[in-house]
């Protein structure tokens, strides 16, 4: 079935035009008649979701002021422009939706809680700091001021005055961010539910780089002019230079990111602890669709979820049961037949997918690779970076978006290459081998320091790639998967011997490298992943392999 965001490069890459989006066209004239805005907005009276339809010509209930007034000034009084920003979304938003806001402010994608305390603790701080611990009250240390001035303009407090409805450039704006795909210059904008692939966009595109490996997207440096490149390469809207791959089959089959990802998982919802430990807020698992062995029926929905009970578009009675998620939230876009099927219904309405189910004989070694992520196998491929330079200038300027101005200091980076293609593999805190790709392989300078930082940080990461398994090979016969980066491996006798094909950094791996063949390697930044022991690595060359496997992917 083709997706409304199929032909993602062609949607990504093309010039969207700079929609100047204003919740309020300012008159300069006086309203014709008290207590009713539209008077003056004539155009805003239209272009309103159903749901909220109802309070169409109601503007004080979201936008606060004085309907009462007969001036502009006086209409204008405590007005809130944009009711989603999270500085007033408890007077705007929350008056109706009291739970959603409450989460939203304590998420992590409006904290940044483990991003800044990862951060801090790369760059040899605390990584907690009384009174500084969410993106929007950050310090002036090393590491909060590249968070103010890289990482914070993706934080759902950044409030918005206009909107650019521009899938590379738009972020911030809290309930806005999300819930706002389109709009008319002569209406009002619609507040939707249906979140498409586009507001993920403007922040997942960058760091992890998700939503531009989800669509088959892959950043690269530019290549010289008449380079020989596999892949063509093209350009984003914001000059970023990417090369088209393999889509992610979810992605080819017309699914857009609600479709897997919950309310629990973007806003917190339901969770007891939303600003803990990243790997436990994801709330989806392949397991969730693809393996179901829990279900519920709709009367015992947990309470933060009875309320999306109406948004379930398939018929039910009171038998009707409904997968769960790993976290058990109800997956109400999932139906479940009696014979054990499933069908996933497309949150934008535009269709119904066959859900297919994990089959023991489409898995022979189950057993053995029992401690395997699902994406350690059907990851086909993962953004890598490697061999970075970052500094600070104290003399030049860059915006800092925790005070929304230019501030005296700059963080410049550089970048030596980038790499789209089958990933590394580590261990993450709960055993599982998952992907893992450079979080960051980069000296850093900056004048407060007697000396450069050198860092080399992997992190666990879910590439957003799936399809076909990867070849036996191409883990157990791989310097890449097991850490060591590219390079020529083989066994010489009863011995293996790796020779790296990049030379070393100042702590003697080599530039794309996590550990050596003897599994000695340098300590991550966190508990959350590792690489292989001597053991694991001895272990996985020691695997015998079917002769068809030594020339697969």
């Amino acid at each position: 079935m083709k997706s409304t965001y199929a032909a993602p490069a062609m949607l990504i890459l093309k010039k969207i035009s700079g929609l100047m989006l204003m919740l309020l066209c300012i008159s300069a004239l006086p309203c014709a008649a008290a207590q009713n805005c539209t008077s003056c907005h004539v155009a805003q009276k239209s272009g309103f979701s159903t749901a909220h339809a109802a309070i169409a010509e109601q503007c004080t209930q979201c936008h606060a002021g004085n309907a009462e007034g007969t001036t502009q000034a006086q209409a204008h009084t405590g007005l809130i422009a944009f009711p989603g920003n999270l500085d007033t979304a408890a007077r705007a938003c929350g008056g109706c939706h009291v739970e959603e806001v409450a989460a939203v402010t304590k998420s992590l994608m409006h904290t940044g809680a483990r991003l800044i305390a990862t951060t801090r603790k790369t760059f040899g701080e605390p990584a907690h700091n009384p009174g500084h611990n969410t993106l929007s009250e950050l310090a002036q240390s090393p590491a909060d001021s590249l968070l103010r001035k890289q990482c914070a303009s993706c934080h759902l407090g950044q409030n918005k005055t206009v909107h650019q409805l521009d899938a590379t450039h738009d972020r911030g704006g809290g309930c806005l961010a999300c819930h706002i795909n389109q709009q008319s210059k002569s209406s009002h904008p619609a507040l939707t539910a249906t979140v498409s692939d586009a507001r993920c966009f403007g922040c997942h595109s960058r760091s992890g780089r998700i939503s531009l490996s989800y669509a088959g997207l892959a950043e690269i440096i530019p290549p010289p002019e008449g380079a020989d490149q596999q892949h063509p390469p093209a350009q984003l809207e914001d000059g970023r230079t990417v090369e088209i791959l393999s889509a992610d089959r979810h992605h080819a089959g017309g699914m857009a990111c609600i479709d897997c990802h919950t309310a629990r998982d973007v806003m917190g919802l339901g969770a007891a602890s939303p600003s803990t430990g990243a790997h436990k807020t994801i709330d989806i698992r392949c397991v969730d669709c693809h393996q179901i062995t829990r279900s519920i029926t709709a009367e015992q929905w947990p309470a933060a979820y009875r309320k999306l009970r109406v948004q379930v578009p398939f018929k039910t009675d009171a038998r009707t049961r409904f997968a769960l998620s790993t976290n058990g939230t109800p997956l109400w876009n999932i139906e479940l037949d009696s014979a054990g099927g499933a069908r996933l219904h497309r949150k934008d309405g535009q269709g119904v997918l066959p859900i297919p189910p994990y089959r023991a004989e489409d898995h022979p070694l189950a057993k053995q690779h029992a401690r395997l992520d699902c994406s350690s196998c059907h990851a086909n491929w993962a953004p890598q970076c490697y061999g970075c330079h970052l500094s600070y200038d104290e003399s030049e300027q860059q915006y800092d978006h925790m005070l929304g101005k230019m501030t005296p200091g700059r963080w410049n980076e550089q970048r030596a290459d980038t790499r789209n293609a089958l990933p590394p593999l580590g261990v993450d805190a709960d055993g599982k081998i998952v992907v893992v790709v450079p979080g960051m392989i980069m000296d850093v300078t900056h004048p407060a320091w007697e000396q450069p930082l050198f860092l080399r940080r992997f992190a666990a990461l879910e590439p957003h790639t799936t399809g076909a398994a990867r070849s036996c090979a191409s883990c157990h016969r791989s310097s890449i998967a097991l850490g060591l980066g590219q390079g020529l491996l083989r066994k010489d006798g009863e011995r293996w011997q790796f020779k790296p094909a990049l030379p070393p950094l100042q702590d003697g791996l080599p530039a794309d490298a996590w550990t050596r063949l003897d599994g000695a390697a340098t300590p991550p930044v966190t508990d959350a992943v590792r690489p292989f022991s001597r053991k694991e690595i001895e272990r996985i060359l020691a695997a015998p392999l079917p002769p068809e496997s030594l020339t697969a992917r």
